[in-house]
Order: structure tokens, then C-alpha cells, then sequence
């Protein structure tokens, strides 16, 4: 891969890190204790918070999961490993990568 294309994919994953710090500290709220309201309708409104607030954690997982792997992207790229597939070493190709920037195999060892 060359040096403008791995700068692009870089600035790219920085953007997608800074995207899922910005929504972490909006989930926050979400994930904050499910307090007991006596002004609300009920049994439903205290359903709806803990929906809500279970919706707040696994957004929490994901995103989590995501920046891992993103990481572990910007690793390979500072190693010079970046756009190989781990399993072959065949180049993974550039659309591939565009839209997933931390994938680690190409199309034929991920669909085989």
C-alpha cells in the first residue's frame, strides 16, 4: 500500500476514534442508574428507562469492540503490516479497506 493511501486510511480511522469518544460521552446518560420516578406513569415508563438504558450498554460494547479494532488497524500500519490479509498476505484491496478500515483478511480468505 502506498504512503498517501495509508495516510488516508489513518486520518480516517483518527476520525472514526474522535467519532466514537464523541459518542460515548453522549451515551453516559443513557447507562446512568434506572431510578424509581413516582411522578411517571408506571411499570411502562421504568420499562421504557431500563430498555433504554440496556440499548446505552451494548452501544457501549460495540463501540468498544470497534476501537479495538482500530487500534489494533493503526498497529499494523505503524508495524508496515497494514492492507495485508493475517492469513495469506495477499494484499487486501483498497474498497475493502475504504469500507473497512480494520479488516485483517481479504475477501477470499473471509468468505472461504
Amino acid at each position: 500500500m502506498d504512503e498517501t493511501t495509508q495516510a488516508r486510511m489513518r486520518a480516517r480511522i483518527e476520525a472514526i476514534l474522535a467519532d466514537l469518544a464523541d459518542e460515548d460521552r453522549r451515551g453516559k446518560a443513557g447507562q446512568a442508574t434506572v431510578e424509581l420516578d413516582q411522578q411517571a406513569v408506571g411499570r411502562l415508563s421504568r420499562m421504557d428507562a431500563l430498555q433504554n438504558q440496556a440499548m446505552a450498554r451494548a452501544g457501549q460494547v460495540r463501540r468498544q469492540a470497534l476501537r479495538q479494532r482500530l487500534l489494533a488497524a493503526i498497529a499494523r500500519m505503524d508495524e508496515g503490516e497494514y492492507g495485508s490479509c493475517e492469513d495469506c498476505g495477499e494484499a487486501i484491496v483498497e474498497g475493502r479497506l475504504a469500507l473497512d478500515p480494520a479488516a485483517t483478511r481479504c475477501m477470499s480468505c473471509a468468505s472461504g
